[in-house]
């Protein structure tokens, strides 16, 4: 049985498409959910699918967090909205297990305080005719681990902010949980 452990800060789209997608795969199971947002709204979308959370402060995160994920053994550990920075101590004891979801096309619109509208905002004030997603293991630097899939979607010069937010959460929900799927099978 593979075994993967969501991060997420926010609404939670993601983490429940990952979760519904992995009900119906005998051989991989979604164990837990972290949050570091006591409001989030992934809490309440995990117990709904039957899925624990466990939300955590900073102080937390590299310490009883850490204790956990090394009792977990994950197969995978899926960052999936989550904002806040991986810490070094994590990512050297699960290397190549972390991976993250971006909203554009790295190296685009990539690094420290480029999330969800802050980069829908660059993208349409620098008049882009494409955006995406991509799927990346988590290094140490914000958004700059290797690259495992990206998708792309065209844009239109009258597409605002929100459509092309609608247009690349259709790609994330399309594309997370199978990319998720096929790294767990190499």
């Amino acid at each position: 049985m593979k075994n993967i452990l969501v991060f997420a800060s926010g609404s939670g789209t993601n983490a429940e498409k990952i979760i519904a997608y992995f009900d119906a795969v005998s051989e991989v199971s979604v164990q837990k959910v972290y949050c570091n947002n006591p409001n989030a709204g992934v809490i309440e979308r995990a117990a709904k699918l039957g899925v624990g959370t466990r939300v955590f402060n900073r102080s937390a995160f590299t310490t009883e967090v850490l204790d956990e994920l090394k009792t977990f053994r994950p197969s995978l550990i899926v960052l999936a909205g989550f904002l806040w920075k991986f810490p070094k101590q994590i990512i050297d004891e699960f290397p190549n297990k972390i991976i993250n979801i971006h909203p554009a096309l790295l190296p685009k619109y990539g690094g420290k305080g480029m999330y969800g509208k802050h980069v829908f905002n660059a993208i349409v004030a620098n008049n882009e005719t494409e955006t995406g997603i991509t799927i990346h293991f988590v290094n140490e630097a914000y958004d700059e681990g290797a690259i495992i899939f990206q998708a792309a979607t065209q844009l239109t010069s009258s597409d605002t902010v929100e459509d092309i937010a609608q247009k690349t959460h259709r790609l994330e929900h399309t594309h997370f949980a199978p990319q998720i799927h096929q790294l767990l099978r190499d």
